[in-house]
């Protein structure tokens, strides 16, 4: 694995991923990409990390019992989720993996590519960005453009006061503490 700076050169990547590269690329957003085999769990993702210099955030999508509420959640890939504490500080008790049909219709992503990228196919505002306090610190994020076989770098204020804005989305900070206290 090796960065390269920008899209792809070659053709024939999926219409989701080549739509990140033309929203990032029109917002005059640099990142760094690396081509990897499909990452489908965190501890892959840790060797894509070295690779790339950035930290590659775990995002859950979630949704309240009654699928009426949809949620993204960003946080540190180390740091354990605890239900619990995210539903009482977004008053939605409850709160469950989303299915993957909600997935697709809303952010056009399959289950081990979830990613804040994805937002940008969320015409109808749907879904809400929840951002742990912990990344919000962070200088780099890392991300998937919407496949689980790419990942980016890319600087977090350029996510959260370029792209977000772009996209016509906004986030709440919640703190999640990962511990049994």
């Amino acid at each position: 694995m090796h960065t390269e700076n920008g899209r792809p050169a070659d053709s024939g990547r999926q219409p989701r991923e080549e739509r990140v590269y033309d929203c990032l690329d029109s917002l005059h957003i640099t990142y760094q990409r690396v081509d990897h085999a499909a990452a489908d769990n965190m501890e892959v993702c840790k060797a894509i990390d070295e690779v790339l210099g950035a930290k590659i955030c775990k995002n859950l999508f979630l949704c309240n019992r009654q699928k009426t509420k949809f949620y993204l959640l960003m946080m540190p890939a180390d740091k354990p989720f605890k239900t619990k504490e995210l539903s009482a500080q977004i008053n939605s008790a409850r709160l469950s993996f989303a299915p993957e049909e909600s997935m697709l219709h809303y952010l056009d992503i399959k289950p081990g590519s979830v990613s804040v990228l994805g937002l940008m196919n969320d015409s109808e505002n749907a879904v809400k960005l929840l951002v742990d306090r912990d990344l919000l610190a962070e200088e780099y994020i890392g991300c998937h453009p919407c496949v689980n076989t790419s990942s980016l770098k890319l600087k977090a204020s350029d996510i959260f006061g370029v792209f977000l804005p772009a996209v016509h989305h906004d986030y709440t900070a919640v703190t999640l503490f990962g511990t049994d206290s």
